[in-house]
């Protein structure tokens, strides 16, 4: 361990949807063996749009868990949502980013807005990279949140719609769920869905 980490202040992790970092608390990741802690937005700050030009595969999007780095290249190959995305500054904090397939799910395990049913049809769920690691969704599991002011009709929920991940699948598709009951799945980049801004904070 050098000397600079050795004396870099350790990261206090709140609980699930506690104030932290610009938004609140939604769920750790691990990448290349280092945790991070991942912060979603308000929800007074989605945005809704086009994930990018149909039929261009851009390269650097096809992480599943660096949702910066797959914005800054769907924004550099002319995405405006992104655009809108990297230019937020809340909370004095400038690196949001539109969640990565993994962070996503993170987004819904914690933060499901209804006490539906999940589809839970393929991978619903499958999460290796989230900590602990994601395992595919029943029926009953999750459940509907129990964080405050994330329910549905609360504040901070996530609508009963279909949001964008920032994960490529193919020039014509890209990752996207569906808040409602959980479906993981992909729509056509020029297909107008809802974001929910991410940023995310290196633990150790």
């Amino acid at each position: 361990m050098s000397a600079v980490e050795k004396s870099a202040p350790a990261v206090q992790i709140p609980e699930i949807g506690q104030p932290f970092g610009g938004g609140f608390f939604s769920g750790i990741t691990v990448e290349n063996g280092q945790r991070f802690a991942n912060i979603t937005t308000g929800a007074e700050h989605e945005l809704v749009g086009e994930w990018g030009e149909y039929g261009i595969k851009i390269e650097g999007t096809d992480s599943f868990t660096d949702s910066r780095s797959n914005t800054e290249a769907m924004a550099a190959s002319g995405s405006e949502l992104a655009k809108q995305v990297l230019a937020l500054d809340i909370g004095g904090f400038t690196d949001w980013a539109i969640p990565a397939r993994d962070v996503q799910e993170l987004q819904y395990r914690h933060f499901k807005p209804t006490s539906r049913e999940n589809y839970c049809w393929n991978r619903d769920g499958d999460n290796p990279n989230s900590l602990p690691v994601g395992l595919l969704y029943t029926k009953e599991s999750p459940t509907k949140t129990k964080v405050p002011g994330f329910a549905q009709g609360e504040p901070e929920a996530f609508q009963a719609d279909w949001y964008w991940s920032s994960s490529q699948r193919s020039a014509n598709t890209a990752f996207s769920m569906y808040f409602g009951v959980g479906t993981q799945f992909y729509g056509g980049k020029d297909d107008e869905l809802r974001a929910r801004p991410v940023r995310r904070s290196l633990i150790d």
